[in-house]
Order: C-alpha cells, then sequence, then structure tokens
C-alpha cells in the first residue's frame, strides 16, 4: 500500500457486519475464516467471504482473512490448504501468527504478521519485515515516540489498533487462560480472566482493593490522535471488536471516517478505497458497546486506564435517581429517557445491575424493576433505543461518483460515463430523431431519466447535454440506455481490479535472539525450522506444546496496577524497591505481581504469600 494512501480498517464479526463497515466508509475489513482465528466465536464460511470480496472490490477495499492461532503439526496441512482457497475466494491478505506457515507452499497472497506475533520493537518489525511479511500489526501498547523508533528503521506497512477492547497482557503472551483452564487464548478460546474480581493484598495478606475487576482496562479511543499516529508512521488504522454486531460496525466506522477524512484533507493524505458513504445518522462512539475510554499508552504511562468497578457497559450518564418507590423513580435532569432504553446503576454494595425502561410518563420512569436503585444513585442509559431505531431504519449505503455526457451522434445517441477513478464505458442507440414538440418538456424528460441512478452503486456528479436540438426519446430507451451504460462501467471496474500478488523465498537473516523460550509460541516441527534457519539454537516449545510454566510469567504487561493506583514508586515520592503484590480471584488462588520498574513491565504468575 501506498504510505501516502492511509487505511482505516474495521472488523467483520460476519458478512453482514461487514458489508456495513464498508458501506459506512471501511478501506479494508478483517474476518476470521473458518477456522484457526483468534476469536473461535467469529468463524466465517469461504462463500460469505468471497461474497464480501466481491463486494468491497468494487470500492477498492480489501478483505483480509485472520488465521491467526498456532497450529499443531496435524493442522498444519488444513491451514495451508485454507490459505489456498482464501486466495481463490478473493481474499487480499492472510492475518498470521504461526511461523510454520512459512516454511510451506503457500499461494501468492500477502502475510501480515498478526500482533500475537509481539511486535514491539524495531529489530523484531525489522526481521519479519525482511521474512517476507507485507504488513506488521504492532502491539497496541506502543507510545508514539516507539512507533517512529520503529517507522525510522523499517518500511513494511504498519498497523495500529485505535479503537476498541484492550488486553491487559501484551498480546500472544497471556497464557493464564490456558493454565487455569486449557483454553488458549493463541488458539483462540480465551476466557478472559483479566475481566474476573480479585482482591489485591500486599506481601502480608492484607486487602489493599477488595473485589474489583484490577485485570479489566477501559476500551482504547485514539480518535483524537488519528493525525500524530499518521505522522508517527502507521499505514492502518485499525478498528477492534470481530464479537461485535452489524450496528456496532456502522456506529465506530462512520464515526471514525468522518474524523479521519479531516485529518486527511488537512494533510493532504488520500485513502486507500474510493466511493462516499451516505448515511442518514449522526455517529456517536458513546451509543455502542465500550468500558470507557482511554487513549491507553500513547503517550507513556497512564493513571486512567483501568476499569475496575465492572467490564460490563455502563452507558451515558443520564442523570440521578430521585423519588425512587417501587415501581418508578424519576432524573435530577440531565438526559430523558425513553420507553425501552436499557438502564445501568449501581447498587449498595457496589455491583451493576440494569433493567428496561417500560414507561415514560410526564418524567416519571417506571422500568421493568426498581430493585437496586437507591436514592441519589447515578443512573446510565447502555441501550439508546430511538438511536438503535435510527441505525436499524438506516440504509448505509457507498456510491461512486460518476459524470454522464448525453450526445447526439449522426445515427442517433450515445451515453458515455465516467466514475471517479477515471474508468468509462459508452452505449449508443439509434432511436430515430423526432424533434420535440414541447422541447422544455423533452430536455427535462431526458435529464431526470438519466439522474435516475440512485440504486445502482453509482451517483451522479455531473449530466452533459450535448444536442442540436430537443428531441424526443422514449422513457424506456432513456432507462435502457441508463442501465447498460452503468452495467458496462461496472463490469469493466470489476474485471480491472488486481489483487496484489507477491513470492514468498526462506529467508536466512538472523533473528535478534538466539534462545527462545515458551513465550515465543512455537507449537510445531515447521516453526521449529523457521526459527533455526534464522539462527536461534536453543528453541522451548508453546505452553499448549505442553511446556512447564511452573512459577514463569501467566501475563506480561505494560499496564502497572501500582501505577494506576497511585503506588508507584517513580511517583509517590518515597523511591525505593516496588514489592511484590498479590492477586487473589474469587476462586481462593494467588497470583503474584512482579513490578521491573526501570522497564515499567509487570509480570503475573502463579504465587503464595510468605
Amino acid at each position: 500500500m501506498d504510505t501516502k494512501k492511509i487505511e482505516l480498517l474495521a472488523p467483520a464479526k460476519n458478512f453482514s457486519a461487514g458489508l456495513e463497515a464498508v458501506n459506512c466508509g471501511a478501506d479494508a475489513v478483517y474476518i476470521g475464516a473458518e477456522e484457526f482465528g483468534a476469536r473461535r466465536a467469529a468463524a466465517n464460511t469461504l462463500h460469505d467471504i468471497e461474497k464480501l470480496a466481491s463486494y468491497a472490490h468494487k470500492y477498492r477495499a480489501k478483505v483480509y482473512a485472520a488465521v491467526n492461532t498456532i497450529l499443531t503439526d496435524l493442522e498444519l496441512e488444513r491451514a495451508q490448504k485454507l490459505i489456498g482457497r482464501l486466495w481463490e475466494a478473493g481474499a487480499d491478505a492472510v492475518i498470521v501468527q504461526d511461523m510454520g506457515l512459512l516454511e510451506l507452499d503457500l499461494p501468492p497472497i500477502p502475510l501480515f504478521a498478526s500482533t500475537q506475533t509481539h511486535n514491539t520493537t524495531p529489530e523484531k518489525v525489522l526481521f519479519l519485515e525482511k521474512a517476507g511479511f507485507r504488513r506488521i500489526i504492532l502491539g497496541r501498547e506502543l507510545t508514539l515516540g516507539e512507533i517512529k523508533a520503529i517507522r525510522a528503521k523499517t518500511k513494511a506497512e504498519l498497523e495500529f489498533f485505535v479503537h476498541g477492547s484492550l488486553c491487559v497482557s501484551y498480546s500472544g503472551q497471556c497464557y493464564m487462560s490456558h493454565a487455569l483452564g486449557g483454553r488458549s487464548g493463541n488458539r483462540g478460546e480465551c476466557a478472559q480472566p483479566c475481566r474476573k474480581l480479585y482482591t489485591l493484598k500486599d506481601d502480608t495478606g492484607r486487602d489493599l482493593v477488595k473485589n474489583k475487576h484490577l485485570l479489566s482496562l477501559k476500551d482504547m479511543n485514539l480518535s483524537k490522535r488519528l493525525g500524530d499516529l499518521l505522522d508517527a508512521g502507521i499505514t492502518s488504522l485499525k478498528i477492534e471488536g470481530r464479537l461485535r454486531d452489524a450496528d456496532y460496525a456502522k456506529n465506530v466506522v462512520s464515526y471514525y471516517r468522518r474524523e479521519l477524512d479531516k485529518v486527511l484533507s488537512r494533510k493532504k493524505l488520500g485513502r486507500s478505497s474510493v466511493g462516499k458513504s451516505f448515511i442518514d445518522f449522526t455517529p456517536d462512539l458513546n451509543k455502542s458497546f465500550n468500558r470507557g475510554y482511554t487513549e491507553y499508552l500513547l503517550d507513556g504511562a497512564s493513571a486512567g486506564t483501568g476499569a475496575p468497578d465492572t467490564p460490563k457497559f455502563i452507558g451515558e450518564p443520564v442523570g440521578r435517581a430521585i423519588k425512587v418507590d417501587t415501581k418508578s423513580f424519576r432524573l435530577d435532569g440531565g438526559i430523558p429517557l425513553h420507553n425501552g432504553d436499557g438502564i445501568a446503576f449501581f447498587d449498595e454494595r457496589g455491583v451493576l445491575g440494569g433493567t428496561h425502561v417500560n414507561i415514560v410518563s410526564a418524567g416519571k420512569i417506571m422500568p421493568v424493576s426498581t430493585r437496586g436503585i437507591s436514592e441519589g444513585a447515578p443512573i446510565y442509559r447502555n441501550l439508546d433505543r430511538e438511536f438503535i431505531r435510527v441505525l436499524e431504519r438506516d440504509k448505509s449505503a457507498r456510491k461512486l461518483g460518476v459524470r454522464m455526457k448525453f450526445a447526439e451522434t449522426p445515427e442517433g445517441f450515445t451515453l458515455n460515463a465516467t466514475d471517479e477513478e477515471g474508468f468509462s464505458a459508452g452505449i449508443s442507440c439509434m432511436p430515430g430523431k423526432t424533434k420535440a414538440e414541447k422541447p422544455e418538456a423533452a430536455l427535462e424528460t431526458i435529464k431526470r431519466q438519466l439522474s435516475k441512478i440512485g440504486e445502482t452503486g453509482f451517483y451522479l456528479q455531473d449530466l452533459e447535454l450535448e444536442l442540436s436540438a430537443p428531441y424526443f426519446i422514449p422513457v424506456s430507451v432513456l432507462n435502457d440506455l441508463r442501465r447498460r451504460v452503468l452495467e458496462q462501467l461496472d463490469a469493466s471496474r470489476i474485471s480491472a481490479y488486481k489483487r496484489q500478488e507477491v513470492n514468498f523465498k526462506k529467508t536466512t537473516h538472523k533473528y535478534p535472539a538466539k534462545e527462545l523460550n515458551f513465550t515465543s509460541n512455537i507449537l510445531n516441527s515447521k516453526a521449529v525450522e523457521f526459527y533455526k534457519r534464522h539462527g536461534v539454537t536453543e528453541i522451548e516449545r508453546a505452553a499448549e506444546f505442553g511446556a512447564e510454566i511452573g512459577d514463569r510469567p501467566l501475563m506480561t504487561m505494560k499496564s502497572c496496577l501500582r501505577h494506576r493506583l497511585n503506588m508507584c514508586p517513580k511517583t509517590d515520592g518515597k523511591g525505593g524497591k516496588a514489592e511484590p503484590l498479590f492477586l487473589e480471584d474469587e476462586e481462593g488462588r494467588l497470583f503474584r505481581l512482579d513490578f521491573n520498574c526501570p522497564d515499567c513491565l509487570v509480570t503475573l504468575k502463579i504465587g503464595k504469600l510468605k
């Protein structure tokens, strides 16, 4: 991708979500394949991927398929065949984590290095670039300065998350779900232990924070930092959410399309696809699922990244409950609620509850139940029924600008159409030349019928008439002429689309390290061959292969709990060493947090108190 052409990349849970993302302005979408995706619950058939690619390519938007789990030796052949079928189905690239795939005979489809491959240093990104990866998806934990340092050393396309859920651990470096229940995030089955309740203890067992979601983070929102990311060298801005529905795609993609277009115009940069999105709603990020928003670590350590109260969607504040009784309550001002809205609130124990509004009448709100709503409690709306109705009624469409010219020829007439990319088509007809008895009405009929292109995937930018005199031309002839020229134009566009092809060659450049432990997620023998050929001499297989984790890290985190709780020795004025802390889950299991303060790194291990 030309680095001056910037890509807005959207998630597609399924075909319908992908379709809405393209219609609302995504330059590309990423979607899970039939198997081997890091979101097993978001798998899709090849047929749906083919349909999505066919539609997206009309607008030069791309479709990337996720095949980004680590693979066993028995799965490699299936994955190889799957990638071949994805290429045949029209996918533009495949997102992968397992280096064993580079040892196989693959179709000429570009490969993207998943964020699960732990892409956080210039050395690692440069290695992947030399290995043949067209694009590297960077770790969410990077600062702007770190992104710039990577860009300075590499030429590959760089992709970075700008919106959506955050994992507290580095992607690909979390083994907690696997260790506790055998469900591996690197195999697409994460049980999300980071969203559970924990009690924080010191090394004497004293409770510091009790029953909070201490590993749960807010959601990323970098909508105000898009220009900074482009200046740092990012070429693809990625929205997270392959488990989100079509309404999420419509709302979030539309919002980022609007904001990104402002930045591109200001910086005189182009987008990587074409066409214009037509929507009939005003996008609002607060209306879609989120855990609160953070810019995470883009500017370095931030205390406002955690979401300890709940990992669920609280919603937007609408006011405080007053005059609460067993059937109703009122709000002390704020945002009015409507019939059918979903509301959330924290009860007196601090536990999130929720209900739906049945009736709103004369300021009195009558929900399904008022249980848990106390006098003065903040009320949040996490389902705006009116907004959802607007989304559902909205017929978002992506259309290409077209200019048409209707001209007279010696034998009859011709209609030429040229789209915004310069593709053109022309159709001639010879209905006979009969001068109109009502010239003005005849010209109006010609303009009106040729302009009726609303359902075609095009929108009219200009219509030029070049006639020596007004002629009477039957409406059926004009309609047929318009239909045929746009069909021909559409066909010429489709046939002209060419996917990028790459031919992989086995490389031998040196990997940045000589020894690799289980955190490199090497599961199959082909991956072993890959790393050995690149100079690695000591290789430990992945935890999923049976590597004993013992007291080694289950998580490696850049988000520091001490910093979030104002207990950081760098900032509390006390200095000194940060002693370990402990997390206890609801089953009574203990986990030790060790703090590497110079590097602002935290590791979580199975632990025990002194």
